[in-house]
């Protein structure tokens, strides 16, 4: 994996080092099969499952639908990048301040999730002022 370009640029993701990058490498397979960043970030179980009519609450879906080893991935990055970037650190202070911090912690890993799929589709580094501004 070491002269792979992708894994190269998915190590430069905050909180991503060599252990979560390869997993997310290895796990996420070919990028091409994912629509868009949201069609990732819900194979990486980083956004809820409910069921919505009429803007009320009509239940829950699948919750076990997608890839455990990315959920967990994804929610150890975030717990790196909030200890070690002081942006994302604001972003999970911010969010935790309206909200609970598991709800805090899972929009800073769906976060991630976006870049990620952006890093590994498009070949671009991360820019954390792009995704948390």
């Amino acid at each position: 994996m070491k002269g792979n370009a992708g894994f190269e640029n998915l190590l430069g993701v905050s909180g991503i080092g060599k252990a979560l990058g390869l997993t997310v490498l290895l796990e996420s397979g070919d990028m091409g099969r994912f629509v868009s960043a949201g069609h990732f970030a819900s194979y990486c179980r980083c956004v809820g499952s409910q069921r919505l009519s009429n803007g009320k609450k009509k239940g829950k879906g699948n919750t076990k639908n997608g890839n455990k080893w990315l959920a967990w991935a994804f929610i150890e990055a975030a717990n790196f990048a909030i200890r070690y970037n002081a942006i994302v650190k604001r972003f999970y202070q911010r969010k935790k301040a309206r909200t609970n911090g598991m709800v805090a912690i899972k929009a800073v890993a769906h976060k991630l999730a976006r870049a990620t799929y952006h890093v590994l589709k498009d070949g671009v580094p991360f820019q954390v002022e792009r995704a948390f501004a």
